[in-house]
């Protein structure tokens, strides 16, 4: 693969009948190199219908910041790279734009097919994914009284970004949790007689952190809204740290139970190390944290703990993660492209982490006990 750029990595999308590409798959970056040659990737057959489906494959130079240059763009299929391994030939790379410039070629060094267990697979065998959620307090969302605030409540009903979030996550998840019991915390609020927390229970209750399905969570959420006074400053540490305790518990005790936290804030967090400390240590579990960033803050140093493009975190002892558990998506980012929504952005890369954790401790799905039709489940996550 021949290409003038600094950082290069490759992201491979399917594309809907409206031809919109939603993202499946991406590369590492491989720094500072004309000449990449990626790791294998991973296609599961439930992220394409068929060998002949449209596939889009980008190619972009890296940038910290998040805004990646595209570089080039191929489409192709299952069938036509399985061809082009066979050939040994390249496939070209254009300018986006008309696909008149030729940008470099694509060669593919190995294509395996195998038969691997997909995330339904072990959804229909009887494997949870319990979700939980921490909801940012701190001062700087503005007053919850007022319009401007991105806590206010309107009368009329129109939701603020926090409640869409919320909303938007746990009706999908809510299908693969049987009890629909959610621990769900708040952080960086001052209680109405106490210090500063950052990580109280949402419901007020000291001794259990649960709420009742995703009406729970609006309920306590709009609740606390007036109960607490908003403070600061933004620490992670403390929700994530209790949220791999739970899952820490959960393991020594079964295997069929995944965790998934949603985290929503309005801006950066003042405890990065500690955050990336508690990050590396739960990438050991069964756990993924999904971040939403509300509002007009900049988000930059948040896509630092969103691992994603090969470069995992290490801890301040230099630990290095065993797997990417982070998602980020800044929510006004994602709204402004119009074709992907903030839920399919964030929950894209959780089959995956499920799986690898699964495969990586060879825990498999259990064979159905009787002959049974399968529980009707919805789509995967990610779709």
């Amino acid at each position: 693969m021949v290409f003038i750029v600094q950082d290069p990595f490759l992201r491979v999308s399917r594309l809907s009948e409206s031809a919109v590409a939603i993202p499946i798959c991406k590369t590492e970056v491989i720094n500072n190199n004309l000449n990449p040659v990626w790791r294998p990737i991973t296609l599961t057959s439930q992220q394409y219908s068929s060998r002949d489906d449209p596939l889009l494959v980008e190619c972009f130079d890296f940038d910290a910041s998040g805004n990646h240059e595209l570089m080039g763009a191929l489409q192709t299929t299952i069938a036509q790279l399985e061809n082009l391994y066979k050939s040994k030939a390249g496939a070209n790379f254009y300018s986006k734009k008309g696909q008149k410039k030729l940008k470099g070629q694509l060669f593919l060094d190995t294509f395996q097919e195998k038969v691997q267990h997909t995330f339904l697979d072990y959804i229909s065998s009887g494997f949870e994914l319990n979700f939980m959620v921490a909801v940012d307090f701190t001062a700087s969302n503005g007053d919850p009284r007022t319009p401007q605030s991105l806590h206010y409540i309107d009368p009329s009903g129109r939701l603020n970004s926090y409640q869409q979030a919320i909303l938007g996550v746990s009706e999908v998840l809510q299908f693969y949790d049987k009890d629909r019991r959610f621990p769900a915390w708040g952080f960086g609020a001052k209680m109405p007689q106490g210090p500063v927390s950052h990580c109280f229970n949402l419901n007020a209750i000291t001794n259990d952190c649960e709420v009742v399905g995703f009406e729970g969570i609006m309920s306590a959420y709009s609740s606390t809204l007036y109960s607490v006074s908003l403070s600061g400053p933004t620490l992670f540490g403390p929700v994530i740290n209790k949220a791999a305790e739970i899952a820490s518990h959960s393991a020594q005790y079964g295997n069929n139970r995944y965790f998934v936290l949603l985290i929503i804030t309005d801006g950066v967090i003042t405890d990065e190390q500690e955050t990336k400390d508690s990050i590396v240590r739960a990438s050991d579990l069964p756990l993924s944290i999904l971040i939403v960033g509300v509002g007009n803050a900049d988000f930059t140093q948040m896509r630092t703990l969103d691992a994603d493009l090969g470069k995992r975190l290490q801890s301040s002892t230099g630990r290095v993660a065993t797997r990417d558990i982070v998602q980020f998506v800044p929510m006004r980012e994602v709204q402004a492209g119009g074709q992907v929504t903030v839920v399919q952005s964030l929950l894209e890369e959780l089959p995956g982490q499920f799986l690898e954790y699964m495969r990586t401790r060879g825990i498999k799905p259990q064979p159905p006990q009787h002959a049974s039709a399968p529980p009707a489940y919805p789509p995967p996550p990610q779709l």
